[in-house]
C-alpha cells in the first residue's frame, strides 16, 4: 500500500556527498531553465537555536514561465509554489526528495493543471537523476 508521503514525493538516494548533491541540484536547476530562489540550511538554522540535527537543506526553485501559466489558471496554485527539493543524509547516503508538482492537479482538479504540472515534474525528476 502506498503511503501519503510516497504519493506526495519523489525520492532518490545517492552515495555522493551531501554538498556535492546540493551543488549539482543548484547547477542543473539553472541549466534546465529553473531558478534557485532560496536554499534553506535547516541544520544551521536549528543550530543557531541550540538544536542539533544532521544536514538538511531545502532548495526552492521556480520556472517563471510555468509559474505564470499556472497562476493564470488559478491563484490557489500559489499555495504550492515554489517547487521544493529536500536534501538530507540517511545513514551513509544522501537523499533527495521532490514535492511532486503533479499532486497539485489532484488537489486543484478544476484548475486543469495536469499537463503543466507533469511537465514541471518530469523536468525536476531529470534534474534529480543527473544530480545524484
Amino acid at each position: 500500500m502506498t503511503t501519503m508521503i510516497e504519493k506526495l514525493t519523489y525520492r532518490l538516494q545517492s552515495v555522493k556527498p551531501f554538498e556535492t548533491v546540493v551543488k549539482n541540484l543548484e547547477e542543473l536547476t539553472s541549466q534546465n531553465k529553473f531558478q534557485v530562489l532560496a536554499v534553506h540550511n535547516v541544520q544551521q538554522t536549528l543550530a543557531e537555536k541550540g538544536l542539533e540535527r544532521g544536514p538538511l537543506k531545502i532548495i526552492e526553485v521556480c520556472n517563471a514561465d510555468f509559474a505564470h501559466k499556472a497562476l493564470q489558471k488559478t491563484i490557489d496554485v500559489s499555495l504550492f509554489m515554489p517547487c521544493k527539493f529536500s536534501v538530507y543524509t540517511e545513514g551513509n547516503k544522501t537523499v533527495v526528495t521532490l514535492a511532486r508538482p503533479s499532486m497539485i492537479d489532484e488537489m486543484l482538479p478544476e484548475a486543469g493543471l495536469d499537463e503543466l504540472a507533469s511537465q514541471v515534474e518530469e523536468t525536476l525528476k531529470k534534474v534529480m537523476h543527473a544530480a545524484v
